[in-house]
């Protein structure tokens, strides 16, 4: 019989426990939220030996067991046995060798718990190349726990770890000795604590007296453990300072014994050389536009091929069953509802993954820890703090992870400024929309060899996008009235050589929930709008056939156009032209038709729906030019009533402008709810962001036109 329990994994952040997690799981995960908190909950199920499996939980990283964040305090409850749903039989924590003093406070906290743990050192070779080298017996000796190097990123160390796990649960856990004597830091309380709640280690029963108020415990144990407080005089401030200066003096013994490190006069590490480039107060801040430069160059420079060979072979398909199909609703639905949706998702495939390719390198070389940095003194001048900048880079692949991820701000206002403006960080949904509208009004000629005009438009709306976040969240501090302390503190990981196998890994899972998530969304909406625009009020649709039928009778020589205004006629009484029709009024000061119009109303339900919308319009109208077999040849070659273009440079950049600004994602207003526990914020979101979109984009039409 397999005996199964369960395993939390702990570690300070950026130790290598994502990594580990990831590698003990493979794809056997799932992701859910801790009850009660909006904190994600990773768990994974892994086989540790032939008659004992285990399932792995993600705890949040945490630098030590006094939390401050909403995700340490989760961490902090499971270890503390304060949370009911989540019960770990063992605790696996992951220490960075490479930084071993920081990581052993918290290791040797765990130690004090008196919890079966098992210790797996990562990071062991950057240790070495520091010049550092770590006895593991005689630390073994000196914590008294079982420890393993590892490497999840090369599977190196998994199969002993293992090993320990199975020992450590079978061999019945014998606690440790303490790391230091608890007891001594309040000795009275810590007794008259441990009487109170039976079967308490000292270093629990500590913790008790401290955060007993952010416990679930009955009111009258709540109350008698304020009542040994008072009568002790315990100084829970006092009490912890003490507790840190105690384990930080041991660690430094055992590390003097254990470990042997490089001379601090040697040579500046290669991280420190290149970070005083990067970092510096002036090349940095060039550096980083460089880089973002270069990045939306490549989008246009990478994808263009694939992408005219994908809107190539639709067009040659699309053509070829119009010419071989027969003329019935179904076929027209094939051609213009299908097949149409189809080609509006899978065209920008190719720029989607070079994207989130590209900025998967970036991560995994450490440098976008270092955009918080140098960001965090600009951050502070409008109210947030360099940790909201990893919410708003992380908004450029979807604003809904990304308003999660601000959870990591400890300052509530600064948490709430930052969920407020990172829906304004142009996502990947709106990559589709710019990349279609751009390539109607802006020219592809490259400037002095290289430089595309494209790429340089599609990084001004980017930067639109992030220098309005900044001004509205400069706006916005002024009426939030919270008023708590603020740290930025950034632990910079260093520089290594990018993983290629992750970053084509991540371009094609961003593929495929493109493909699969927000493809089925636009595929809906195509083949409804294309049922609406075909079919309409039913006496409307028959005067327009009989007037038709008959401008043909009297004059056969022009049936072809006619056919074409026929089929125009056909959409502007359908049911879609119709309520295009009715709110043309509000959108033709910002030189919008009646068509955008639509696209405008579906995109509200994602953004990327605006390009299928337009696909569907197109095909069923069909008013373009009849050897016009793209969306952006027909887009292009579509006029207005006086002969001048519908996409215009004035329309064209007022609906850029317009989609960098707009809220346009009922899932970011959920989430934006389930954040902030009230329909007030996403309220507020949905009606700052549509003016400020409308008056932009009005402004934009003005100045252009």
């Amino acid at each position: 019989m397999i005996k199964k329990i369960n395993i939390a994994l702990v570690g300070n952040p950026n130790s290598g426990k994502s990594s580990l997690f990831n590698a003990l799981t493979g794809l056997n995960q799932k992701v859910g939220n801790f009850p009660g908190v909006t904190v994600d909950k990773k768990t994974g199920h892994c086989s540790i030996a032939e008659n004992l499996s285990a399932t792995l939980i993600d705890l949040p990283g945490t630098y030590s067991l006094y939390p401050k964040r909403a995700d340490e305090w989760v961490a902090y409850r499971v270890l503390l046995q304060q949370d009911a749903a989540v019960k770990p039989d063992m605790i696996l924590l992951v220490a960075d060798a490479s930084n071993l003093k920081r990581n052993l406070l918290f290791c040797s906290q765990i130690v004090d718990l008196k919890i079966p743990v098992v210790v797996a050192l990562s990071m062991v070779d950057l240790a070495k190349s520091k010049g550092t080298e770590i006895d593991i017996p005689g630390m073994e000796r000196e914590l008294g726990v079982q420890i393993v190097a590892i490497n999840p990123r090369k599977q190196k160390g998994l199969p002993q770890l293992k090993k320990l796990i199975e020992q450590t649960y079978n061999s019945h856990f014998i606690a440790p000795r303490d790391f230091i004597n608890s007891q001594a830091l309040a000795e009275q309380p810590v007794e008259a604590l441990k009487h109170l709640v039976p079967g308490t280690s000292d270093y629990m029963a500590l913790h008790y007296l401290i955060n007993h108020e952010h416990f679930k415990l009955s009111g009258n144990l709540q109350e008698e453990i304020e009542q040994i407080e008072i009568a002790h005089k315990f100084n829970p401030t006092k009490t912890q300072a003490e507790e840190i200066m105690q384990r930080y003096a041991r660690i430094k013994q055992i590390m003097h014994h254990t470990v042997v490190e490089a001379d601090p006069l040697q040579k500046t590490l290669f991280t420190e050389k290149l970070d005083r480039v990067l970092l510096h107060r002036r090349w940095g801040y060039i550096i980083l536009l460089t880089v973002l430069f270069l990045l939306f160059q490549s989008v246009f420079w990478i994808a263009q091929y694939p992408m005219d060979g994908i809107e190539w072979s639709f067009g040659k398909l699309s053509g070829w069953l119009g010419g071989n199909l027969p003329e019935t609703w179904w076929s027209d639905l094939l051609i213009n509802g299908v097949l149409a949706g189809l080609s509006g998702i899978l065209i920008f495939i190719p720029q989607i993954m070079i994207l989130f390719g590209l900025i998967t390198l970036l991560e995994d070389t450490g440098y976008m820890a270092r955009i918080s940095f140098l960001t965090d003194k600009l951050m502070r001048k409008v109210g947030l703090n360099g940790k909201s900048v990893m919410p708003m880079i992380s908004g450029l692949a979807c604003a809904v992870p990304a308003i999660m991820t601000a959870r990591n701000i400890e300052n509530r206002k600064e948490r709430l400024l930052t969920i407020m403006v990172t829906p304004l960080m142009s996502c990947s949904a709106r990559l589709p929309v710019y990349t279609i509208l751009i390539s109607l009004i802006i020219p592809a000629k490259l400037y002095v060899g290289f430089i595309s005009m494209q790429g340089l438009v599609m990084m001004a709306l980017y930067l639109l996008g992030t220098v309005m976040a900044l001004i509205v969240s400069f706006v916005m501090r002024w009426f939030i009235n919270i008023k708590e302390k603020s740290f930025f503190i950034l632990e910079l990981p260093v520089y290594r050589s990018p993983r290629w196998k992750n970053a084509v890994t991540t371009m094609i899972e961003k593929a495929r929930i493109f493909v699969f998530d927000a493809g089925k969304v636009i595929m809906v909406i195509s083949l409804l709008l294309w049922a609406l625009s075909t079919y309409g009020p039913r006496e409307k649709m028959k005067n327009v056939s009989e007037k038709y039928a008959e401008l043909v009778r009297l004059n056969p020589s022009q049936e072809a156009e006619l056919d074409k205004e026929y089929k125009t006629a056909l959409l502007q009484n359908s049911y879609a032209g119709t309520l295009g029709k009715s709110i043309e009024p509000i959108i033709a000061p910002l030189g919008y038709d009646w068509k955008i119009g639509i696209a405008l109303i579906t995109s509200f339900a994602a953004r990327e729906v605006f390009v299928g919308t337009m696909a569907t319009l197109y095909s069923v109208g069909d008013d373009a030019d009849e050897n016009s077999n793209t969306l952006r040849q027909k887009m292009a070659a579509a006029v207005r009533a006086d002969g001048t273009p519908v996409y215009d440079l004035a329309t064209g950049l007022s609906l850029l402008v317009f989609y960098v600004l707009a809220m346009q994602c009922m899932s970011t207003l959920a989430v934006v709810k389930r954040e902030t526990r009230s329909w007030k914020w996403p309220a507020i979101q949905l009606v700052y962001m549509t003016v400020l979109a409308y008056t932009m984009s009005w402004f934009t039409y003005i100045i252009f036109n």
